[in-house]
């Protein structure tokens, strides 16, 4: 490093240290509050702000947010950094245009509009007109379209709305022939949408009417499947299915496109399944199982007359296709139709007659098109490493859109000719970037066990390995979930300041099938921490960067992530940000869906195996007071009825104990009002969250606004 860079880097982390003094915490009540598990009592000093609607966890959350508020505005170059993030997202963004009907559907959104528009037109050539608008649902775009789902003849369009960004949703009927909004209404929703038999009505999910006042935090149970006919108020809805011996399930219908079959997918948790089905055709009145649950991952793709195509892992990690006869449906009388393969099947869709199966080559899609028998028809050429998606139609169809990103690659829609194969540009984004100015490059590192772990990292061009480099460190690892290249405003943003962003794929996600996602939930969970310490050391001895100029940065699963390694190695990071995280590894189950996330991490209350290893990595439960650690940023909101915010009040109070007895580094939360878990937020909203977010980053890494 040069002299003025040290001289340049010394201020800065002298300038934050007098900031950091100053800081002066809201005084957080702590109580003598236990649980006894198995012997072992656990303390649980900060019981109280699990109730989110006392009046001193409110005032709490008000303090807080002033505290924060007033270190971000201290940050000479917060507004700047606002402004040029401004700048950067302010281009039109479309999606890819779907058929129904007369018309083709497609969202875009100007550039900066909260929520992004539902347009249709007819034929490609046509003129655009709005079919549905949430920006006018409210007044701070806080409402939300959440799914779109189109009678057979695309007569009728249900949707959802959810406000805040919380999981409970409102459906309502929009005529499509006429524009005008129907009187039918369906309340207390949540994770589900709507499949449609013909144009008469449709299945849908929904739980019994929740309470007001805890309807943010309470357990959900009792999960059941309805049929709604058009014109009908709720009430007269059909009772389809229930179980009211196994309240702590999801149920969610679906119809074939024939609409030969019901089908009943049965979860107890984030992984597992169970299919019931009633052949419709053959008047069946009662559900059949077609896969007992919950030891597979079964998922019905399309029928072939009177037998079910399956997508499933069982006796296949990487999964395969396999054609089901009801009649005689024991894993003995399967016939493959695609086998396993080296790369993981991520899904099977169909379109134009033909089945679209999509691979994870090393964290890049690969798609392959095929008949119903199973006969390879092509590989579909892509542009390169990155994520395809969108391989969909109706039977009738001879051509579809699909999007290709990376992390350099912003969405491009391709139109797709179900016949010849072949892929011609549709729509290319015009973000206001470069794109031959950055590059991406995968390494892997090993892991403490030496597993062999990818890392994508992407920077600009010309960027010198001089030690220091900054850097931001991105994961999820859990819930058989990938993480894989796409484009993101946000990120180029830091690129654009010097910085790597370097996304890991760690273990617990799909990336490499259901033996990768195993290695990494229960208990061996361990190894998604040691895999994303792994990458920054790597980091670190490859001479990218050093502890000091490390930030790390997840969500939800990814927001634990954070909390562990930060507990679990202070010395490695420099800063980190926990986002919506799971933090109290001992309770999350007590609250709203959080007990389906049981079979991913295990229970405290179980048995002691599980409730040992969960207390050992738990992020609140792993605070001491006397160590120092990275400037931390933790981020929640009021409505997030997905992870409770109480997760991120507790870690962040009990981080804020600790921190004024070890070396004073900030332990700041950012508490966002009428905003949930991230689905639906308004891109104002965005904005201001990653302006902030990055400012503390910089700020705290050293690093000057370019």
């Amino acid at each position: 490093m040069n002299l003025l860079r040290i001289i340049s880097f010394t201020a800065s982390v002298l300038l934050s240290t007098s900031m950091i003094a100053q800081i002066n915490y809201p005084a957080t009540r702590r109580e003598v509050v236990a649980d006894n598990y198995f012997g072992t009592k656990v303390p649980d000093t900060y019981r109280w702000l699990e109730d989110d609607n006392a009046a001193d966890t409110k005032a709490w959350v008000i303090d807080q947010n002033k505290v924060t508020d007033a270190y971000l505005a201290a940050i000479p170059y917060r507004s700047k950094v606002k402004a040029r993030l401004e700048t950067l997202w302010n281009y039109p963004k479309y999606g890819s245009p779907f058929a129904k009907g007369s018309y083709y559907y497609f969202y875009k959104n100007d550039g900066l509009q909260n929520q992004s528009i539902l347009y249709r037109q007819k034929g490609l050539n046509g003129t655009p007109e709005i079919f549905l608008d949430p920006n006018k649902l409210s007044t701070d775009g806080t409402a939300a379209l959440g799914g779109v789902n189109f009678s057979k003849t695309g007569r009728y369009a249900a949707y959802t709305v959810a406000q805040s960004g919380s999981d409970w949703q409102e459906g309502y009927v929009i005529d499509a022939l006429t524009g005008k909004k129907l009187a039918d209404k369906i309340s207390y929703m949540k994770f589900s949408g709507f499949s449609w038999k013909g144009d008469e009505g449709f299945y849908y999910s929904r739980y019994p009417k929740p309470d007001e006042a805890s309807k943010l935090s309470k357990q959900n149970q009792y999960m059941k499947v309805y049929y709604h006919k058009i014109g009908d108020t709720q009430e007269k809805d059909i009772l389809v299915f229930e179980d009211n011996a196994h309240p702590l399930r999801y149920f969610g219908a679906g119809l074939t496109e024939d609409e030969r079959f019901l089908i009943v997918s049965v979860s107890e948790g984030t992984s597992g399944g169970e299919l019931l089905y009633r052949n419709l055709a053959k008047g069946d009145k009662s559900f059949k199982t077609l896969i007992k649950g919950f030891a597979t991952e079964p998922d019905v793709v399309d029928n072939i007359g009177d037998k079910l195509l399956v997508k499933t892992n069982d006796g296949a990690p990487n999964y395969k296709l396999v054609l089901i006869d009801p009649n005689n449906s024991a894993s003995t009388n399967w016939v493959t139709v695609i086998p396993e393969k080296k790369d993981v099947l991520q899904s099977v869709s169909t379109g134009g007659g033909y089945l679209f199966a999509s691979y994870l080559k090393d964290a890049s899609t690969k798609v392959y098109q095929y008949k119903y028998d199973g006969t390879l028809v092509r590989e579909i050429s892509l542009p390169g490493i990155g994520t395809a998606s969108g391989f969909s139609a109706e039977k009738k169809e001879t051509s579809f859109f699909y999007t290709f990103t990376s992390f350099n690659y912003p969405p491009t829609i391709f139109k797709y000719d179900i016949a010849s194969g072949k892929s011609t540009i549709f729509r290319k984004t015009e973000a206001k970037f470069n794109p031959e100015d950055y590059t991406t490059e995968q390494i892997f590192v090993t892991s403490k066990d030496g597993a062999k772990v990818p890392v994508f990292l992407t920077y600009k061009k010309g960027i010198v390995k001089d030690g220091n480099i900054p850097v931001m460190l991105y994961g999820y690892g859990g819930f058989n979930i990938a993480m894989t290249p796409s484009f993101s405003v946000s990120n180029l943003f830091f690129m654009e300041q010097g910085g790597i962003y370097a996304q890991v794929c760690l273990r617990g996600g799909s990336e490499y099938g259901e033996a990768w996602h195993q290695a990494g939930m229960l208990l061996n969970k361990q190894n998604v921490f040691n895999d994303f310490i792994a990458a920054a050391e790597h980091l670190i001895a490859n001479g990218y960067t050093n502890p000091k100029r490390i930030a790390i940065r997840g969500g939800s699963n990814g927001g634990l992530l954070v909390g562990a390694c930060m507990t679990q190695r202070p010395d490695l990071f420099a800063v980190a940000i926990p986002q919506v995280g799971v933090m109290d590894m001992l309770r999350f189950h007590k609250f709203t869906v959080g007990w389906g996330w049981v079979v991913e991490y295990g229970s405290s209350e179980r048995n002691e195996a599980e409730f040992k290893n969960l207390l050992s990595y738990s992020p609140l439960h792993n605070i001491k007071d006397e160590v120092c650690y990275p400037a931390t940023m933790v981020t929640t909101a009021d409505h997030d009825d997905r992870v409770v915010p109480a997760h991120s009040f507790k870690f962040a109070a009990q981080l804020q104990f600790s921190q004024n007895k070890a070396c004073g580094k900030p332990a700041l939360i950012r508490i966002e009002s009428k905003a949930g878990h991230g689905a639906g937020k308004p891109t104002s909203k965005v904005i201001e969250e990653a302006a902030d977010i990055w400012s503390f980053v910089m700020y705290n890494l050293g690093m000057d606004f370019k």
